[in-house]
């Protein structure tokens, strides 16, 4: 039985701790007035509206929902329990605690029990691979392949590479040993089962680099062939990755993000290469904010990723034909579907950045990685001139209009002027010429769009199914609750609710009175702020939410929370909103008078519309009697 974290620690942690640098790490934030707004983490959304209230100490998503304090905020993110949340945010801000959390973690309230069997199994088998490669004599040939290709001890043991013996039973071995489940066996994705049903290992004769997911923990593994003189590894693939699985998705999982997030967020830039190696390589010259897709193009997935840490993308893909074609691929992907900054890193002599690294060193492919990067439309420059002769008079003409038609969508006046500079310098032609042409290109684009919309070439072919529409495009909103229609009464008591959890002098001045509110969830609440307040004197708006127990009170104080309100009431304020809530069922008669008015001024019932101008008159009457 897990045992209560002491309140002092959680204390400690909390006021030592600013939310928005913890969330920073894992969110791209921006000020926006006094708050700090970002791409929510936890749904897929392209406009910001995740909110973080550093004055508060709470997150709140207007989109999806979430909120609560810096604890919570890690709880979900990272998939943790609450004692552990605490532990990592106070290794993350090396803040020294006086007691061994480990007595607080009640593991059975740590997720699912077969993820955390399958992730067990993962982070086991890492470290065997790793034992055999750095310390058994079977390891021996691989350590010595990736010191000669330049990986450092230091490195290896970073990022836990390892080496998978070619013994076939090597690891299904060790987990029978363990009486581990067969079920466990089939679902991990590191076993082949065999018509027998006997399961041999999937990852042999390979070194072995361990995949995480975003939290760090290891999900997958891709095996790197090692042939040898007494193993060819004939009609063997090169690299052998984990089939997909329960842990495992390829579109959503980034190698090295876990360990790259903290720099990209510094620099608000992420380097994204094609392979393991690269990226190893990157990290070893001191490019720390460097990760590689799985094996295949990038996904929509993996940009939101990335994208919510950084503005800024680098591609550094291959120098050959297949890496410039893998690279006009993720550029076309990217600007359709993110809002990165776009720069190219071009690798001379088709190498790819490994290979440059260790042919001209460390420092020679960080001053190209850092400064010898060109634009998208540098790199289209380039690209474009592959499949043309440009000894050919019309070749050269069809290469000058395809830029022209790339440059459309180049938005900045200073580098179409600066390309078009170009452009006419290298080919004599006039500047005024391109411009003219560029303008041509742009009228029929837009005619052609134009068309498209209004005078669609089939009508059968442009009816879309309401089950295929687009979703529309998702906009920073207001909170949830706040999209509902609110009585006038139920505004009122949400404003109250802010006064009292922020001001001590109107909390003074309901205690005075008999005082309480119309409807149940708020005067629920009240009643817990009050037990709050018995036992800590001080309000502190994180450390109420943790207190409470009911899922709903707490988005219903953090929706409160957000009301834009002025920073002190007034003393007529606070009379206006006790009097529209102590006089509620008046104000709720003429609130539905009024709309039964208007709805008979809309039918033109003029009878109707006297009597109820009549009633409502009496009920203002009694209202203003009985102020």
């Amino acid at each position: 039985m897990a045992q209560r974290i002491p309140q002092e620690v959680i204390d400690e942690v909390r006021q030592r701790t600013n939310i928005v640098e913890i969330v920073g790490q894992y969110v791209q934030l921006k000020k926006s007035g006094k708050n700090y707004m970002g791409l929510c983490p936890f749904h897929e959304e392209r406009s910001p509206s995740f909110s973080v209230a550093e004055d508060k100490q709470i997150f709140h998503c207007f989109g999806c929902g979430k909120g609560g304090t810096v604890f919570n905020f890690v709880q979900e993110i990272e998939g943790i329990s609450f004692p552990e949340s605490v532990q990592k945010i106070a290794e993350m801000e090396n803040i020294p605690l006086q007691i061994d959390l480990s007595n607080h973690m009640d593991q059975s309230n740590t997720g699912d029990p077969k993820r955390r069997q399958l992730l067990e199994m993962h982070k086991k088998a890492s470290e065997l691979y790793h034992h055999v490669l750095m310390n058994t004599q079977i390891g021996e040939t691989a350590l010595n392949y990736l010191l000669e290709r330049g990986l450092t001890r230091e490195i290896i043991e970073e990022f836990q590479i390892g080496f998978a013996p070619q013994k076939r039973d090597f690891l299904s071995q060790v987990f029978a040993n363990e009486k581990i489940d067969d079920s466990f066996f089939q679902e991990s994705g590191l076993f082949i089962q065999r018509d027998s049903g006997e399961f041999l290992d999937r990852f042999y004769q390979r070194i072995m680099f361990p995949i995480s997911d975003a939290q760090g923990k290891i999900i997958a593994f891709s095996g790197r062939l090692l042939k040898t003189d007494s193993f060819s590894g004939e009609d063997m693939p090169k690299y052998l990755n984990s089939p997909e699985t329960s842990l495992f998705n390829k579109r959503d999982t980034l190698f090295n993000f876990n360990l790259a997030r903290k720099e990209i967020r510094k620099e608000n830039t992420v380097f994204l290469f094609e392979g393991f190696m690269d990226v190893i390589a990157a990290w070893q010259s001191g490019i720390k904010s460097g990760v590689a897709s799985m094996g295949t193009s990038l996904t929509n997935e993996q940009i939101r990723q990335l994208e919510r840490a950084a503005e800024e993308l680098v591609l550094c893909y291959d120098g050959d034909t297949a890496g410039i074609e893998a690279t006009k691929r993720a550029i076309s992907l990217l600007t359709e579907h993110s809002r990165f900054n776009l720069s190219i890193v071009n690798i001379p002599e088709k190498l790819d950045p490994d290979d440059y690294l260790r042919k001209y060193g460390k420092e020679a492919f960080k001053e190209l990685a850092l400064h010898g990067r060109e634009t998208v439309f540098t790199f289209k420059m380039r690209y474009h001139r592959l499949s043309r002769n440009m000894n050919n008079e019309k070749e050269r003409l069809d290469y000058v209009n395809t830029m022209l038609q790339e440059l459309v969508l180049v938005d900045s006046p200073l580098e179409r002027d600066h390309y078009l500079g170009q452009l006419s310098e290298e080919f004599l032609m006039s500047q005024h010429s391109l411009e003219e042409q560029l303008r041509l290109i742009e009228t029929e684009k837009r005619q052609n769009t134009r068309d498209q919309r209004q005078y669609p070439s089939d009508a059968a072919a442009s009816y879309v199914p309401p089950y295929m529409e687009e979703e529309p495009i998702e906009t920073a909103a207001p909170p949830r609750e706040s999209q509902e229609r609110l009585s006038r009464v139920e505004k009122a008591e949400r404003m109250l609710l802010y006064r009292l959890m922020n001001e001590g002098n109107v909390r003074a001045a309901l205690q005075q009175q008999n005082f309480s509110f119309v409807h149940t969830k708020y005067e629920e609440l009240y009643m817990c702020l009050a037990d709050f307040l018995s036992v800590y004197p001080d309000f502190n708006l994180a450390q109420f939410l943790e207190y409470l127990q009911d899922e709903k009170l707490k988005e219903l104080v953090i929706t409160i929370s957000y009301q834009e309100m002025s920073e002190e009431s007034s003393q007529r304020e606070l009379d206006d909103l006790l009097n529209v809530v102590m006089y509620s069922d008046i104000e709720t008669r003429i609130e539905e008078l009024n709309r039964e008015k208007q709805e008979a001024q809309r039918l033109g019932n003029q009878p109707r519309v006297d009597e109820l101008s009549m009633e409502l008159i009496k009920l203002a009457q009694k209202r203003q009697k009985t102020r």
